[in-house]
């Protein structure tokens, strides 16, 4: 076989699978088409369905008609509310953020499976824990991983929303070689697309940026944004005492006052400012519904680490 040849979805998944073809998979990812010259970008805004308040500003987001891709933890008793939301908003982009974990202090949700069914994902309350390591290092059985994740599609898709694609809560279910290659398998078995995967740059800076400087950090983005597909990856919400009441228990940097930097998000991206930054660039807005309509779920590969 040639090492350098693309492989399709159906190929690089049965790989995935195999370790001991890892390492050739990732040269053959590293091969990819040559960049389009224009700039495209995919905004892609996480956790909605997490809470009421997360639910408002992703209503106030889609409003402004701007392209978005949302991803939703269906695994959080608030999906039910952003369903209906999205439900008459359907050009959407909608996307699985598939989880397993639950992070907030006070605030904690458990797997759709129901922690009886999957005992080595949870703690002793029932609750995933709080961060990827902490679930990682009790060795959890991999087909309780993968029975929680089925869980988490079948709800997704007895929802009614369209389902273009899955990401990743936290990074957890693709951070670890064999949960990556089980999500990778997922998501050929649905036919979904994978975040990430279409060889998307990154560029995410404004997540650690204050909230009163969060607009002039995305618009310093759109100027450095380079020829082919970027993303950037958000996190909105109303600042109210409902969001305001959550503390991160998960990360090294816990950002202070969430709530202010989920609003400072929000008002960055429904800035005429920032519309005006990405009219300038000429900067072409995709869904991922749209680059798996124009790419086909045949040109993802696993990114180069």
């Amino acid at each position: 076989m040639d090492a350098v040849r693309p492989l399709g979805i159906a190929g690089w998944m049965l790989l995935a699978s195999s370790p001991a073809v890892v390492s050739a998979q990732s040269a053959m990812s590293s091969k990819a088409p040559a960049a389009p010259t224009a700039v495209s970008l995919i905004i892609r805004t996480d956790d909605i369905g997490m809470s009421h308040s997360v639910n408002m500003a992703m209503q106030q987001l889609v409003r402004t008609g701007i392209p978005v891709s949302v991803s939703v933890l269906f695994v959080c008793p608030w999906y039910q509310e952003a369903v209906e939301i999205l439900k008459q908003y359907p050009n959407v982009s909608v996307g699985i953020h598939l989880a397993l974990n639950s992070e907030w202090k006070n605030y904690r949700w458990g797997p759709v499976a129901g922690s009886a069914a999957v005992p080595s994902l949870v703690d002793e309350n029932g609750f995933f824990f709080s961060s990827s390591d902490a679930v990682h290092q009790r060795n959890p059985k991999l087909e309780e991983v993968e029975k929680e994740l089925r869980a988490q599609i079948d709800r997704a898709l007895r929802s009614g929303v369209k389902i273009d694609y899955v990401d990743y809560h936290m990074g957890t279910v693709t951070k670890y070689p064999e949960w990556r290659a089980l999500t990778e398998r997922l998501a050929q078995e649905y036919g979904f697309g994978m975040s990430e995967y279409f060889g998307e740059t990154e560029d995410s800076p404004h997540y650690f940026a204050a909230p009163a400087v969060k607009l002039d950090t995305l618009v310093a983005m759109i100027d450095r944004l380079k020829p082919g597909l970027n993303l950037i990856v958000t996190h909105v919400g109303i600042d109210d005492a409902e969001l305001g009441a959550l503390l991160d228990m998960n990360t090294n940097q816990p950002l202070p006052d969430m709530s202010k930097n989920r609003q400072g998000e929000l008002t960055a991206l429904t800035s005429p400012r920032f519309s005006a930054a990405l009219k300038a660039r000429n900067v072409v807005l995709l869904t991922y519904r749209d680059l798996i309509a124009k790419e086909g779920l045949k040109s993802m590969r696993r990114p180069v680490d």
